[in-house]
């Protein structure tokens, strides 16, 4: 018990590592400016693109998808033989380790991003079958209606969905039914723990006034001046 345990804080404190390593914060300061005395205040792909532009908004992105893959695919390659039966558990704790270093990195005050990023990171090199749904519900959702946090929020409401039917249905091999409970478990921590961290958004969705985010200046002109007309 104490050694699986233990495997279990190793992968969290493996993503946790990796999840640090704040890109907007890096980006933001090599331009000169802190990134979270700006826009919502967020060390996230969202903020960045706002504040810096589309490019900055790109490569945070991948920065912080790429920490939360690279944290799963050290899990893989150090457990993958040895505890290959519960090797989807302990990728799931490596990538809950990452988000969470991304929303509370230790040496900015536990004030980074919210998280999303990282996830999307996590959904890419989980497995296979989640890529598709990950990909359709925020692109078919942003492009749609141009609200990151509404697709963000899909995206996780989905995980946590596909999470346990693909359990049930044997995708994740023949691991015992109390590893997938505490899947489950992990996977739904995470979603609260991202509608927490969305609940202003939450409440402007609600309300009808979340701000959109556009790719290029021209739309959000566009939306700016078709904004005002409204009012």
């Amino acid at each position: 018990m104490g050694n699986s345990i233990c495997l279990r804080l190793i992968c969290l404190a493996i993503g946790y590592a990796f999840g640090l390593f704040q890109t907007a914060y890096f980006y933001g300061k090599a331009h000169g400016i802190d990134i979270r005395q700006h826009g919502s205040g967020n060390s996230g792909t969202t903020n960045a693109l706002r504040v810096l532009g589309t490019k900055a908004g790109l490569i945070v992105l991948l920065g912080d998808c790429l920490k939360c893959i690279l944290a799963v695919v050290i899990v893989r390659l150090l457990f993958g033989k040895s505890h290959g039966d519960i090797i989807y558990l302990l990728c799931l704790y490596a990538g809950a380790g990452a988000v969470l270093g991304h929303n509370f990195p230790f040496y900015m005050g536990f004030k980074g991003g919210k998280g999303i990023a990282a996830t999307a990171g996590l959904i890419l090199s989980f497995h296979p079958y989640f890529i598709i749904m990950g990909v359709v519900v925020f692109f078919g959702t942003f492009f749609t209606t141009h609200m990151v946090s509404l697709g963000s929020l899909l995206v996780y409401a989905c995980f946590m969905v596909q999470m346990v039917i693909c359990g049930q249905g044997g995708v994740f091999g023949e691991m015992a039914q109390a590893q997938l409970y505490e899947m489950y478990a992990v996977t739904a921590f995470l979603t609260l723990m991202a509608y927490w961290r969305h609940r202003t958004n939450i409440v402007r969705l609600l309300h009808g006034n979340e701000r959109k985010t556009y790719l290029t200046k021209k739309n959000q002109s566009e939306d700016d001046i078709e904004s005002s007309e409204k009012r």
